[in-house]
């Protein structure tokens, strides 16, 4: 029997074993399980072990597909197996996506997203392209309803329509997208049992994560309020939205550029609210990022939300004022 959407979304992991070939698929899939659903990451560096991530922690797979911390014990990633699980991905034409391999990543269907490492072509002052490709990190991407449940009482402004400018902030798989996704989800769909009404959210999904479109069509729930612009770039994108399709709310993810700044002022000055995200591990790192700096002296973000990826990714380590400030959330119990 065919699994369900359901099934496929609970698991999915499952949506990534084809990209592998065989010998590697039937490796993963003697991965128990409870694993299988709760990975993060899959790595594959040529000439070393097949690896996955875990609870933030690293494992190699050994043949019986049981984890281990020693290299030596994990199936080798030959430059053959290697070989053909880029022209999977890719199918068989890097040279089509020289755009995305100039930003170090490929998007697959469902979300997930293929980070690569190997030989940079620099021209110009710029990455053009990569070669000689050595590392690929699948990062699995989990659709989590309500993932953002301890979060939304300080995204939401207490009697208020619209929500918070809201930034969270964090180093990588800390579950920002994962997040982000949700509190899109919660702000279309409201909550019709407190009286609070659903908004018209816009997504401007660059990266096809937030998102998942396949032809136009999300693949994960981001509400029944919810306008998707995929694979566009998010300064230009934000425009769009507030031109076309009159959003309330306007969620991106990982901000940090000068045009991205300007747009998102522009979104403020309509009465827009915006959710977004960045990469910083800290308050200190945040501020030291020119665009962001300035978007935080202009007092543009009245939420900022600190996560981790310890003890698991979407941890919530602080929620503050732009100043750095506790912020007091819609209910004084709703702690982190």
């Amino acid at each position: 029997m065919a699994q369900s959407s359901a099934e496929v979304r609970a698991q999915p992991t499952a949506e990534l074993l084809p990209y592998f070939p065989q010998p590697l698929q039937e490796v993963l899939a003697r991965v128990p399980s409870e694993i299988l659903t709760s990975l993060t990451e899959i790595r594959l560096r040529v000439g070393g072990s097949l690896a996955v991530t875990v609870d933030s922690r690293q494992y190699f797979v050994d043949p019986s597909g049981r984890l281990t911390v020693e290299a030596a014990q994990g199936v080798s990633v030959t430059r053959e197996l290697f070989t053909e699980t880029l022209e999977r991905i890719t199918q068989g034409s890097l040279y089509a996506l020289e755009r995305e391999l100039r930003e170090g990543y490929l998007t697959l269907p469902g979300g997930h997203r293929v980070g690569i490492a190997g030989r940079v072509v620099w021209e110009n002052g710029a990455c053009k392209t990569l070669k000689h490709i050595s590392s690929l990190n699948f990062r699995v991407a989990r659709e989590l309803p309500g993932a953002a449940d301890k979060l939304m009482p300080y995204v939401r402004r207490p009697g208020q329509l619209l929500p918070r400018n809201t930034l969270l902030y964090s180093g990588p798989g800390a579950g920002k997208t994962t997040l982000l996704r949700d509190i899109a989800r919660q702000l279309s769909y409201g909550d019709p049992q407190r009286g609070i009404p659903g908004l018209a959210v816009g997504i401007v999904d660059e990266r096809s994560e937030l998102a998942a479109s396949y032809r136009g069509v999300p693949a994960h729930d981001v509400g029944p309020r919810t306008d998707v612009l995929d694979a566009c770039p998010k300064a230009q994108g934000m425009i769009m939205m507030l031109r076309s399709m009159g959003p309330q709310v306007l969620v991106t993810d990982e901000i940090g550029r000068r045009e991205e700044a300007v747009a998102i002022q522009d979104a403020l000055a309509s009465g827009v609210s915006v959710i977004t995200s960045a990469h910083a591990s800290s308050l200190d790192e945040l501020r030291a990022r020119p665009v962001l700096a300035e978007l935080m002296r202009a007092g543009v973000f009245e939420c900022l939300v600190r996560l981790s990826r310890f003890p698991r990714p979407g941890t919530l380590v602080a929620v503050t004022d732009g100043e750095g400030r506790p912020l007091v959330g819609e209910r004084a119990e709703a702690a982190c």
